[in-house]
């Protein structure tokens, strides 16, 4: 394995979240499958999706993310990316500040990346309860460096703690008062906080952009 082969197998390799303090792995939030219902709901948290905006709609990045997308069909492309992660040396990784996962062997593949990589905390947002489901009823296991949160779909919603706790895994939500997260305060950015990979914050609460 090279740097050159794992970059060109997982679609140009890492995205780089201004906000985050770790690379990330993005693709198409146009193909969200709940996240797309939930856009044409007034009031949802889909309904203002940052990665419907922005820099996200530039040629380059829209390119970048389908690229990504379509590497996921590789054969390598567990091996590339725990070669990518690992060369890179940060101790945490965020999945998908864009996009949300298609199915569960695109689950399976990010759990073994995980299992591979056990020394790199990550973090995993998700609104697809039903894959996670699937995943985890026909034998899954979700590694104990992999934090999943299942997110809420309403802005002040409820989280959906319930079937989080049946799965073993934790929340988030988005509220117009009461946020648990210090980006607002701090450049919109993580900084120090690493809240979102820590699995004993049941809910993580983000201020409604």
């Amino acid at each position: 394995m090279t740097l050159e082969h794992a970059t060109t197998s997982t679609g140009g390799g890492f995205s780089r979240p201004s906000k985050m303090p770790c690379p990330a792995y993005s693709i198409p939030a146009s193909l969200c499958k709940v996240g797309g219902k939930l856009r044409k709901v007034e009031g949802s948290v889909c309904s203002k999706c940052y990665a419907m905006k922005g820099n996200y709609n530039y040629p380059a990045v829209r390119n970048a993310l389908a690229r990504r997308l379509r590497s996921l069909r590789r054969n390598d492309w567990v091996e590339s990316m725990v070669y990518l992660i690992e060369a890179e040396g940060n101790a945490f990784f965020r999945w998908h500040d864009s996009g949300d996962l298609q199915n569960s062997n695109h689950l399976k593949k990010i759990v073994e990346v995980c299992e591979r990589t056990p020394n790199v905390r990550h973090w995993l947002p998700t609104r697809e309860a039903g894959i996670l489901q699937s995943f985890i009823n026909n034998g899954g296991k979700v590694p104990e460096n992999l934090t999943i949160r299942l997110s809420a779909h309403m802005i002040d919603g409820v989280a959906p703690l319930p079937l989080a706790r049946r799965l073993g895994v934790q929340v988030s939500t988005v509220v117009t008062s009461g946020k648990t997260c210090p980006s607002a305060e701090q450049g919109n950015k993580c900084l120090t906080c690493r809240v979102c990979w820590d699995k004993n914050k049941e809910v993580v609460a983000y201020g409604k952009h």
